[in-house]
């Protein structure tokens, strides 16, 4: 599958924006600032153009494990986890949400050895960091994006003026061999003028992004276009406990019903990757929506609803998704024309869009949650058919699953028949509208 990769982190870099401003209060496109100054920084130190866009995508995923971070420190308070503390107690909070970054973006298929570029990217020159490395033993990546991060933190590239930016280049040079490498600075003072500030302030870094960092398209294997999509459905899925790995199941059912249909295999990749991306907006709702334990209030529930239409935003600006960003956006929609975010008649959807809505359903009613255990396949299409039954989704889609998902559910629901599990509910929650109810089933309507 041919993808822009350079390209799709600019369209995400929206949402990822979205999670960080969230959990640190940092400024709107801190990481696209870091990429813009690493660009900068690296003009003229001999990268190929390859290697630089590289650069440019770990300077944009530098922080992409901070949600992840966030989770666990909350998680630590229920259940502590003696590993997780005891990481914590040696190194520090950086280092953790470091360490954790550095293992899943070697998910992503960069061209060059990315290797510890984000575990050390708060690493001292001094070896002051978490970790104790100095400038001789760790990367010039990891050194450009120590002193990108450190600057636009500390300084607000955004909306500094020139004394600020003097004042900036002459602490660089006081912490040169101290925070920030002998070459990430040199970098820097050389290459990174006021003017150039003053541009990005102006047109925004991703706009100068788009403008000079080249744009490569290469044809992916279907396995580095799942790890594409399972690095950005972890983020996803990590942001919210309520929904930990439903944008992956759904990924994996999408493929399994993909293949059943008889899709090509260039289109159930596709539709794959529509599964693991089409949750991808609500990295921009808030954890106290996604995750409020009552009933939501009028404006929460336009902003819950709201996330579909920020999946269509988010990837409506990746050039060839045009088709991924439909399925994908489309998973709410109800034949009825009462779904979100479009209202889209029977009519006006696709097979593909009735397919990926009942298969988000389906994934919803089966997975387990903190609030809930999982259906059983029977009770699952039980309520599917109903929802056939009034209207709501595709009634041949349903049978399709049914057939489909029998078999791998068959242990667990004879077990269940015999008395030896039991899949009781004591509490329900309305994926719509996020109100908790009581009871062994949910109700016919919220």
């Amino acid at each position: 599958m041919k993808l822009d990769f350079t390209g799709f982190l600019y369209a995400l870099s929206y949402a990822l924006d979205a999670v960080e401003r969230e959990v640190t209060g940092a400024i709107a496109g801190h990481g696209k600032r870091v990429a813009w100054l690493s660009w900068l920084c690296a003009a003229g130190c001999g990268y190929t153009e390859q290697e630089k866009v590289d650069l440019v995508g770990c300077a944009i995923l530098h922080d992409n494990a901070v949600a992840e971070y966030i989770r666990e420190e909350l998680r630590q308070e229920t259940a502590p986890d003696p590993a997780y503390e005891a990481m914590l107690a040696r190194y520090g909070t950086r280092s953790v949400h470091a360490q954790i970054g550095e293992q899943r973006i070697r998910m992503l298929p960069f061209h060059r050895n990315i290797e510890n570029v984000i575990l050390w990217h708060h690493e001292n020159a001094d070896g002051s960091g978490p970790f104790g490395k100095t400038e001789a033993e760790t990367n010039l990546f990891s050194q450009i994006i120590r002193l990108a991060d450190a600057l636009d933190v500390g300084y607000h590239l955004s909306d500094m003026d020139e004394s600020e930016f003097l004042s900036m280049r002459t602490w660089v040079q006081e912490q040169t061999g101290i925070l920030f490498s002998h070459a990430a600075s040199e970098m820097f003072l050389e290459h990174v003028r006021w003017e150039q500030i003053c541009e990005m302030q102006q047109a925004g870094p991703l706009a100068l992004l788009k403008a000079h960092v080249p744009s490569m398209e290469y044809d992916y294997s279907d396995h580095e276009i799942m790890q594409i999509a399972a690095f950005f459905a972890g983020i996803v899925d990590v942001k919210s406990s309520f929904t930990k790995d439903h944008s992956i199941g759904v990924a994996q059912k999408a493929q399994a019903m993909a293949r059943r249909y008889g899709f090509s295999h260039e289109k159930t990749t596709r539709f794959a990757f529509a599964g693991a991306l089409h949750d991808i907006g609500k990295m921009v709702v808030g954890n106290q929506i996604l995750e409020k334990p009552d009933k939501l209030n009028a404006s929460e529930f336009d902003a819950m609803k709201n996330h579909a239409a920020e999946t269509y935003k988010i990837l409506r600006e990746i050039h060839g998704l045009e088709d991924i960003t439909e399925w994908a956006a489309n998973h709410h929609e109800k034949l009825d024309g009462t779904g979100y975010c479009r209202r889209l008649s029977a009519e006006q959807q696709t097979m593909e869009d009735r397919l990926m809505a009942c298969i988000d359903i389906y994934q919803a009613l089966t997975e387990r949650r903190p609030y809930k255990d999982g259906l059983s396949h029977r009770r699952s299409i039980q309520i599917m058919e109903g929802m056939a039954a009034d209207g709501k989704i595709d009634g041949s889609i349903v049978k399709e699953i049914d057939l489909e998902f029998r078999d791998a559910q068959k242990e667990t629901e004879d077990a269940e028949a015999a008395g030896e599990v039991r899949l009781t509910t004591k509490q329900w929650k309305c994926e719509v509208c996020g109100y908790v109810y009581e009871g062994d089933t949910p109700p016919a309507s919220c």
